[in-house]
């Protein structure tokens, strides 16, 4: 059970699975939505049709009524159907009409003709005459209608139909209309109707109320097709949606996996040659893959030169430890022929060789030169000053102060590499210069200058010279050319106090070596004296 849940949660947390059920969750939110507005849209707009049919017929019949037509000859058409008069009593119904509800009366059944009130004392006959009563009784009955006319008008509003009736006049229909709901059953047939319910005035001012229905057979119908397909079709849409996320995701992530896999074999076999595959679309996981081979070539690159400095230290330790050993073995069977200053030279050899190697594997590490504000044209007065008068000049040309951040004694090492360098292949002379901007790009350089009278340095080995354990004359002596690291030591140096060490050719004829720093203000760090 265990396994078998972690293998659900696997797969659950895989990103086709989040890919998958994300894109499902904001589609059926959509369709959610959606689903709720056409349903709304649909109910309202089929709700309009049915309430338009039931008024037109309503109005018809009331027209009917309005010209005279009799209750019981009045034409209703197939659907229900019911008048009332003002006591809410039938007065007539439609064909087939069997059972009503939703109205004022659910009876079906209108009253007989002869129940009917009274016909008004003021209809004429057909000769125009009046029936029964002269002008003096028109009179007295238009001054009954206006007398319950202001009875009806005290009244107030209590009832907003019955004031509208009031105000109708004889042969006048209502020109707003009601709505009910209700059911009727006609012919055999039950339903839901739409009842619209208007008032009117027949000619002899009697008031009745019309309730005239439309069938909502049609609006439910439709409603319920919709409200049907939404349920059986949305979980299917669903379905689709979530399985071709599914499959496109994985499409998509198939040269993710192919990297994968590759990384897996390369860390298994350890051979940083092999590459990843690349997928032909340059798109984000085919530029994933590109940095990624990129990575790993940078990567090779870094072993392959670690494999080679190891290998190259190795083979300089050994030449001196070789020779130690060697006078150490003679001195004890033959002390007599002992070499001491030879002893002691190879000994000062591995000291500066394991100096050096050391001081390169802390700046391999980043370690960050320590902080403090160091003068160039101090150093370089020094470091001139430690060097011995021989037949090769070191003489300082204009210093200008140069104030700079960083270790002072990494900056004295770098100076010191160099101008050892210079005296080693200098003819004559060698010359140091320090000036501030002087030709650096841009404002805030200082630049250190040594430059020799020597053979040079060929431009196409001008980068090659600061590798580390390359030295251009192989066949001099180690004693003389040192291990081929104090050049890759200065750079390295330089590049970690922001600045930069290049070769070009000097005024003099030989190798002219810049060091670039940035200055800082001389107020903005604290002297470093060592």
């Amino acid at each position: 059970m265990a396994s078998r849940a972690r293998g659900v949660r696997g797969v659950l947390g895989s990103v086709k699975a989040r890919a998958a059920l994300g894109a499902t969750a904001v589609v059926a939110a959509a369709l959610l939505l959606t689903g709720v507005a056409v349903l709304w849209l649909l109910e309202t707009n089929l709700a309009r049709e049915v309430d338009l049919q039931a008024e037109v017929r309503a109005r018809d019949v009331a027209g009917q009524i309005a010209t005279g037509a009799a209750l019981g000859s009045i034409e209703t058409g197939d659907e229900p159907v019911q008048v009332l008069d003002d006591d809410k009593r039938v007065r007539a119904v439609s064909d087939g009409l069997e059972a009503i509800a939703g109205t004022d009366n659910n009876s079906v059944t209108a009253l007989p003709p002869a129940d009917s009130p009274p016909r008004d004392d003021n209809r004429r006959d057909d000769d125009g005459d009046s029936d029964g009563g002269d002008s003096d009784d028109d009179g007295d009955s238009d001054d009954d209608r206006d007398d319950n006319s202001d009875d009806n008008s005290d009244d107030g509003d209590d009832d907003n139909r019955d004031g509208d009736a009031d105000r109708l006049g004889p042969g006048e229909v209502d020109d707003d209309v009601e709505f009910a709901r209700g059911r009727a059953t006609v012919d055999g047939r039950s339903g839901d109707y739409r009842f619209a319910v208007l008032e009117v005035r027949s000619p002899r001012g009697e008031e009745l109320t019309i309730y005239a229905g439309a069938p909502l057979e049609l609006e439910q119908a439709a409603v319920g097709t919709v409200r049907t397909t939404l349920l059986f079709g949305a979980p299917l849409l669903l379905a689709v949606v979530a399985l071709t996320t599914w499959r496109v995701t994985r499409q998509a992530l198939r040269p993710v996996e192919g990297i994968r896999r590759g990384m897996a074999e390369i860390t298994r076999s350890t051979d940083l040659s092999r590459r990843v595959p690349e997928p032909p679309v340059r798109d984000e996981v085919g530029r994933l893959a590109a940095t990624t081979n990129e990575t790993l070539a940078a990567l090779e690159a870094s072993v392959e030169r670690q494999r080679r400095f190891v290998a190259d230290a190795s083979h300089e330790l050994r030449s001196p430890i070789a020779s130690l050993r060697t006078q150490l073995e003679v001195a004890e069977a033959h002390p007599e022929l002992l070499d001491l200053p030879g002893a002691v030279q190879d000994t000062v050899r591995l000291q500066d060789l394991a100096a050096d190697l050391l001081l390169l594997a802390r700046l391999d590490a980043g370690e960050r030169p320590r902080g403090g504000t160091v003068d160039l044209a101090e150093l370089a007065a020094e470091e001139v000053a430690r060097r011995p008068a021989d037949d090769r000049t070191v003489a300082a040309g204009p210093l200008a102060s140069a104030p700079v951040a960083g270790s002072r004694g990494q900056l004295a090492r770098v100076l010191g590499n160099l101008l050892d360098n210079a005296r080693r292949h200098a003819a004559s002379r060698v010359r140091v210069s320090v000036t501030p901007d002087g030709g650096a790009p841009g404002p805030g350089r200082a630049v250190l200058e040594v430059a020799d009278d020597g053979a040079g340095v060929p431009e196409a080995e001008r980068e090659r010279i600061f590798e580390r354990f390359v030295r251009l004359d192989d066949a001099r002596s180690r004693d003389d050319g040192g291990a081929g690291l104090g050049l890759a030591i200065a750079r390295e140096i330089a590049v970690r106090h922001g600045g930069s060490l290049t070769v070009g050719t000097a005024p003099e004829g030989g190798a002219l070596f810049r060091l670039t720093l940035p200055l800082v203000e001389p107020s903005s760090g604290q002297h470093q004296p060592g």
